[in-house]
């Protein structure tokens, strides 16, 4: 695993082990050798991953639409850094350049970059791992929903299993990179309903 994309929020949040903990994260994956890939900010938790990266000389590589250029304040330390039109192809680059996937806790943009490439994952358009940082039990509530959609029956078993949750980012870390590849979408086609127009 080369690079891994990080989702994450522009602003600290109310706690200080979010910070904390998306600066070891990042720590943690350059001992590793691993790269990371993310929206390109300075501020928040988007900030402080890739400050973790660069503090042992690991890549980081930022994708930033130009629109977010005043808002989200470009990282002036990175690797490199892409200067994009859209979210979306934002989104389809960071995916592109990316062996795998990481949500810190965030916001709407955290959980929209997250819960697309966990649909791509679930059409078969990419088999690479999703883990979530789990600090202070951010995400309890969304694995929780998520739980509720599989009891009620929108969600598979074999899909409901595709984020691989930890509380600390070198345990995450290992998760994933001793989980293996999971099969594409078409080897689980009698799970999965048919997608309707």
């Amino acid at each position: 695993m080369q690079r891994i994309c990080v989702y994450c929020g522009s602003h600290a949040g109310n706690r200080t082990e979010y910070q904390e903990a998306a600066y070891t994260l990042g720590a943690e994956m350059a001992a590793r050798g691993i790269g990371l890939v993310y929206g390109g900010a300075r501020v928040g938790l988007m900030g402080a991953v890739a400050d973790g990266v660069l503090s042992r000389g690991g890549e980081v590589i930022g994708v930033l639409p130009r629109a977010l250029f005043d808002i989200e304040v470009a990282h002036k330390g990175l690797t490199q850094l892409y200067e994009v039109e859209s979210m979306h192809e934002r989104k389809a680059l960071m995916e592109k350049l990316s062996d795998g996937f990481i949500a810190l806790p965030g916001g709407y943009g955290t959980f929209d970059e997250l819960f697309e490439m966990i649909t791509w994952a679930q059409l078969g358009i990419h088999n690479k791992p999703l883990g979530l940082l789990n600090t202070a039990e951010f995400f309890n509530p969304l694995l929780a929903l998520v739980e509720h959609a599989a009891q009620e029956g929108f969600i598979s078993q074999y899909h409901s299993s595709l984020l691989l949750v930890q509380a600390e980012g070198a345990d995450l870390l290992e998760t994933m990179l001793s989980t293996p590849a999971r099969p594409h979408l078409s080897k689980f086609a009698d799970e999965t309903p048919p997608i309707e127009p």
